[in-house]
């Protein structure tokens, strides 16, 4: 039998936060060198996993399967194609560098890093499994321990937005849960397997309804307009590890939900609802361009940065072409280095200084040159620049687009222009400008600090400059299912 290592990254966290709970609150180092230890055995795992992918067999791989309810045809299945892998690496980069972002953390430090590694072994294991049953159940694993972390030690309003963000997305899990429901019921075939119900014909109009049911859901979770006011709310009240899951991960997981069982399970129903979806997602991407631009807190112009950047995931999804759900998926993940960076260093600033507002700022680049050239390289990742690997990720979503929606995608771009506006004008009011004394004992990122800033430039100036390691791999993943799925008709009934 080979090397479980889709449950070892799975269960990683899980024993991590197993050995915290014995170790006594007060030895806070220990608690913190455990979460490390865990979080960085899912880093080596899944870089192992991403280079031994074979992608000349391509498909599904590192598969395990335990049948865990067989009359019901529930079974524990894991495994990943060139879709779910990117995003597999992402989460486990990300939290291990939330860990080294939180490293300060001093109040119920043993609690924080206990939830924190239950929310992303919930994230591992939307990604990683192939039964409809589990992919619900690691959901909502990975949206309740959202409420407790932000609610215990968010910030600004953290009640109202720890509340805010988990009704919004139970909310949408409700929408899933119907639509995984009437497949099982549809079908009768007694599986959740996802690939086994993606073989499945099915009528227009069931096709229709459960994609609607699935875009709603999901949409909560990207977030598409107008379901998004909880995530700018949640990003800020969240902790600086928790920002960095929220926006770089757990966004993802609707996009990654509307691609895998949404539209190559349903792809006549995706075609039917894609304009939708395309005309809402450009105002994802205006509409949260022109707020960020207009906001005075440090994370809210972060926050709804995301709402339109993930726009142009739900434009490269509703293309329905190879181009631009690749880029989707790129997207995906280059968004969600990007804003990790940002809500790492944002977190780190807030820290020293006790405040988010811009307008308090000035000249900080003097004394924190590191975190000021960390700033410019996830500013320049955002608006696009070529040499990072978002400009990759969004030019293939915009030459994927324009095939479909010439005028929707001339719009998109053209919100780079204001992404630009306000990235450069955030960074020149906060590093440059007028030095403000107030600030002349803050001290730049040093020692655990440095780890979060150096792995994520890192990650955005390498992909940017080799980018065929990363988008090679989710081509593999999407280009059999879009010739299968969306090239052809794949109905029952009234075909």
């Amino acid at each position: 039998m080979s090397f479980p290592i889709l449950s070892s990254i799975l269960l990683a966290p899980v024993l991590g936060l197993l050995v915290i709970l014995f170790i006594p609150q007060k030895e806070d180092k220990i608690i913190k060198i455990v979460a490390a230890i865990a979080t960085g055995i899912t880093v080596i795992l899944s870089l192992w996993a991403f280079i031994a992918y074979d992608q000349e067999i391509g498909g599904v791989q590192f598969v395990e399967r335990i049948p865990w309810v067989e009359k019901i045809g529930i079974t524990y299945s894991l495994g990943v194609d060139g879709i779910s892998l990117p995003l597999v690496l992402l989460t486990a980069i990300v939290i291990f560098t939330g860990v080294f972002a939180s490293w300060d953390m001093e109040k119920r430090a043993k609690e924080f890093f206990i939830f924190l590694l239950a929310l992303v072994a919930g994230v591992f294991g939307v990604f990683m499994t192939t039964d409809l049953f589990f992919f619900y159940l690691f959901f909502e694993v990975a949206v309740i321990p959202m409420y407790i972390l932000i609610g215990v030690w968010g910030s600004t309003n953290k009640e109202y937005a720890a509340m805010k963000l988990t009704l919004y997305l139970l909310v949408g899990s409700a929408f899933v849960l119907i639509g995984i429901i009437a497949i099982y019921v549809y079908t009768g075939l007694g599986t959740f397997d996802i690939f086994t119900l993606t073989e499945q014909t099915y009528d227009v109009g069931f096709q229709k309804f459960v994609f609607f049911l699935f875009m709603i859901g999901f949409g909560f979770l990207v977030p598409m307009w107008p379901l998004h006011t909880w995530s700018p709310d949640g990003h800020v009240a969240a902790p600086t590890a928790v920002s960095m899951l929220h926006a770089g991960v757990l966004m993802k997981l609707g996009g990654y939900g509307l691609i895998r069982a949404g539209i190559f399970m349903f792809p006549e129903g995706a075609r039917y609802w894609a304009p939708l979806i395309a005309t809402l997602c450009i105002v994802n991407v205006v509409y949260g361009a022109m707020v960020a631009m207009a906001q005075k807190d440090l994370k809210f112009v972060i926050g709804y940065s995301s709402v339109s950047h993930m726009g142009y995931v739900l434009l490269g999804i509703a293309a329905l072409n190879t181009l631009s759900i690749s880029g989707a998926v790129a997207q995906m993940f280059a968004h969600g280095i990007m804003t990790a960076l940002f809500f790492a260093l944002v977190g780190n600033i807030y820290n020293k200084a006790h405040t988010r507002m811009i307008a308090e700022f000035g000249g900080l680049a003097i004394q924190m040159p590191r975190v000021a050239a960390s700033f410019l390289i996830a500013g320049l990742a955002s608006l696009g620049l070529p040499g990072l690997v978002n400009f990759v990720a969004e030019f293939s979503i915009f030459m994927g687009a324009f095939r479909v929606y010439k005028v929707l995608a001339i719009l998109a771009i053209s919100a780079i222009v204001i992404t630009a506006i306000y990235v450069l004008r955030v960074f020149q009011k906060v590093f440059f400008g007028p030095r403000n004394p107030r600030w002349d004992h803050i001290q730049d990122a040093k020692g655990v600090e440095l780890v979060p800033l150096v792995i994520l430039c890192g990650v955005l100036i390498f992909l940017g400059f080799f980018p065929s390691y990363l988008m090679e791999l989710i081509n593999n993943g999407v280009d059999p299912f879009v010739q299968i799925y969306l090239n052809t008709p794949k109905v029952g009934g009234m075909y």
